[in-house]
C-alpha cells in the first residue's frame, strides 16, 4: 500500500498540531464499527468498509477533528459490521487521486474526501471504480456514483459577524483565511454582513494564508492583523493559532468549526461549529441498504448541521439576545442572509448569483482585501 508515506506526513503535521495546541486525538488508523444487514452494496453479512481522508490531523481540534467526531459516532451507531479507515494530512492535488483509488483497491466501499480540493481527483478515482462510493465534501461536483456535502456554514458566519461586530472597538476586524474559494468567500462575505448589520462603521480585512491547516503561519498572519490596529480576529482555518494569538494580544477570537474556547478562553466569542454525524450515519444506511443515490446535499443550521459554539465571558447579553433572535429568524426562513442586491467592494449593486461555484469570486462592501488571494 502507498499509505505508509502518506501516514510519514501525518506524524510531521501531528506534531504541527502539539506545537499550537497541544490537543490530543485518537491515531489509530484503522478502527472498526458495524451493523447493518447488507444491501446491493454490501453483501448480506459483509462487513462494509468505509474510509475517511482528511486534509490534517485529527488532533487539529478543528476541521478534521470535527469529521472525526462524525467518524466515531458512525462507529458508535453501527458495531462490528463497518471497518473504518482514517488517513491524515493527506495533500490535496494529483497525488490524492492515487490515494482514493488505492482506497477502494483495497475494498473501501464507502469512500470520503474532507477537502475542496480532493474534488477533481475524487471525480477521477469515482470513474475508475465504479463500483465504490465516493463524497467530497465542499465541492460541487457530482457524478453517478460521487456526491458532494456540506452545510450552510454561511449561516454560522453572519451570526458570529454579528459578535464580533458588537465586540470591536477599533472597527476594525481581522479574518485569516486559507484559499479564495467559494466556500471561504461566502463565509467572509456573510461574516462581513453580519458584522456590519451591528456596527456599520466596521470593517473586515482579510490576509490570505495558502494553507488549511499551519499554525505557525496563521499566527504570523493573525499578528500582521493585529499590528494593523484589529482587535477581533476571525478565522477560516483549522488550528487555534489565531485565537491564541489574539488571546496574548489581548484581542477577541471568533474561531470555526468546533468549540475552541479552552484554547484562548479569554479572548473567545463563539464560532460556527459542525455535527456531521446524522449525514455520516445517514449515508452509511444507505449504502448498506443499497439505496445511495447520488447527491449534493447542504445541511444548515434547522437540520442541525451547523450550528454555534457557548458564547465567550465577554459577550454581553444583549448582544447574545440579538444575536438569538437573528438566529431563530434564520431557521423558521423568516431572515435570508444574502437578499439581492448586494453592495459589493466597489460600491456596485450586483446580484448574488450562485455562490456555490467559483463565479462567487467577490466581496461584499466592508472587506479589506483582494478576492482572488
Amino acid at each position: 500500500m502507498a499509505f505508509k508515506r502518506w501516514r510519514a506526513i501525518a506524524v510531521l503535521m501531528a506534531a504541527f498540531a502539539l506545537v499550537a495546541s497541544a490537543c490530543g486525538g485518537d491515531d489509530d488508523t484503522t478502527t472498526t464499527a458495524g451493523g447493518g444487514d447488507g444491501g446491493s452494496t454490501a453483501a448480506p453479512g459483509e462487513v462494509l468498509k468505509v474510509a475517511f481522508v482528511h486534509v490534517g490531523p485529527v488532533a487539529d481540534k478543528g476541521w478534521s477533528w470535527a469529521h472525526d467526531q462524525g467518524a466515531q459516532a458512525l462507529k458508535a451507531q453501527f458495531g462490528a459490521g463497518i471497518e473504518i479507515t482514517t488517513l491524515e494530512s493527506i495533500p490535496e492535488g494529483s497525488d490524492s487521486q492515487r490515494v482514493f483509488e488505492d482506497l477502494a483497491s483495497d475494498g473501501n466501499k464507502l469512500i470520503f474526501g474532507t477537502s475542496f480540493g480532493y474534488m477533481d481527483w475524487m471525480l477521477a478515482a469515482a470513474e475508475n471504480f465504479p463500483d465504490s462510493v465516493f463524497m467530497h465534501a465542499t465541492g460541487f461536483k457530482t457524478s453517478a456514483n460521487m456526491g458532494n456535502y456540506f452545510g450552510a456554514a454561511e449561516e454560522g458566519r453572519y451570526l458570529t459577524g454579528m459578535a464580533a461586530g458588537a465586540a470591536t472597538e477599533s472597527n476594525s476586524i481581522g479574518y485569516v483565511a486559507a484559499f479564495p474559494i467559494p466556500e471561504v468567500i461566502r463565509g467572509i462575505n456573510a461574516f462581513t454582513l453580519g458584522a456590519r448589520e451591528v456596527n456599520p462603521a466596521a470593517t473586515v480585512e482579510v490576509v490570505w494564508t495558502s494553507t488549511w491547516f499551519d499554525p505557525p503561519k496563521e499566527s504570523t498572519a493573525t499578528q500582521s492583523l493585529l499590528d494593523k490596529g484589529a482587535d477581533v480576529i476571525a478565522m477560516h482555518q483549522d488550528s487555534a493559532a489565531p485565537g491564541q494569538a489574539a488571546e496574548t494580544a489581548g484581542a477577541t477570537w471568533i474561531g470555526y468549526n468546533t468549540d475552541m474556547t479552552e484554547f484562548a478562553p479569554t479572548a473567545w466569542l463563539t464560532a460556527p461549529i459542525w455535527d456531521w454525524a446524522p449525514f455520516y450515519i445517514k449515508t452509511a444506511q444507505e449504502v448498506i441498504d443499497g439505496t445511495w443515490t447520488s447527491e449534493a446535499f447542504y445541511g444548515d443550521m434547522a437540520g442541525g448541521m451547523v450550528d454555534l459554539a457557548p458564547f465567550g465571558p465577554s459577550v454581553s447579553d444583549e448582544t447574545k439576545a440579538l444575536i438569538e433572535t437573528r438566529k431563530g429568524e434564520i431557521i423558521s426562513g423568516a431572515f435570508s442572509i444574502f437578499s439581492d442586491p448586494i453592495v459589493d467592494q466597489s460600491g456596485a449593486s450586483r446580484a448574488l448569483g450562485n455562490i456555490f461555484t467559483e463565479e462567487h469570486n467577490w466581496f461584499v462592501e466592508g472587506v479589506v482585501g483582494s478576492p482572488t488571494g
